[in-house]
């Protein structure tokens, strides 16, 4: 059973970054880099924003132990959070964007290389493992399923976003 939850997290965080990466490719550089009418970040901001969060690695790699629990036990919660649209949620300024034009090519090619090596380390490595080198307050220590699973509803989140911004933009 808990193969079979761990292999849908995974499947559902390629699927997810899959349409991330259409979404941002399908774009030009100068639609990426439109400032909304809401004065919201641009899309190259959100994607940038993205490409920062998915600095898992070190946490994913570092310190881990054995959990007496469900390597997924936290999901439910994250899910019900980060996909309701009608809340507002700050970002923690360690992965707040930049200001300014971002490039789309070096966008999408750090994009693309943060989600493979996401992709080929959960296919190496015991996904169940807790991770202790960092955790978010509120929630406490991830399993490195769950910080996968966090890293797909975040992206879920910002690709609602980027579908709005999209369509108050008409492109």
């Amino acid at each position: 059973m808990e193969k079979i939850k761990s292999e849908i997290v995974l499947k559902e965080y390629e699927n997810v970054t899959s349409e991330l990466i259409k979404l941002i490719s399908s774009l030009r550089e100068e639609q990426l880099n439109i400032k909304p009418a809401n004065q919201g970040w641009t899309i190259a901001q959100i994607g940038q924003h993205l490409n920062l969060s998915y600095e898992v690695s070190a946490i994913l790699e570092g310190n881990v132990e054995e959990v007496n629990r469900d390597p997924c036990q936290k999901l439910p919660e994250i899910q019900r959070l980060f996909l309701n649209f009608d809340i507002k949620m700050d970002s923690p300024k360690e992965i707040l964007p930049p200001e300014g034009f971002i490039k789309k090519e070096s966008l999408l090619n750090s994009l693309k290389s943060k989600i493979e090596w996401c992709i080929d380390f959960s296919k190496q490595m015991d996904v169940s493992k807790l991770c202790l080198d960092f955790e978010i307050p509120e929630y406490g220590p991830f399993t490195r399923l769950e910080w996968i699973g966090f890293n797909t509803v975040h992206t879920q989140r910002h690709i609602h976003q980027i579908k709005q911004i999209k369509k108050s933009l008409g492109i």
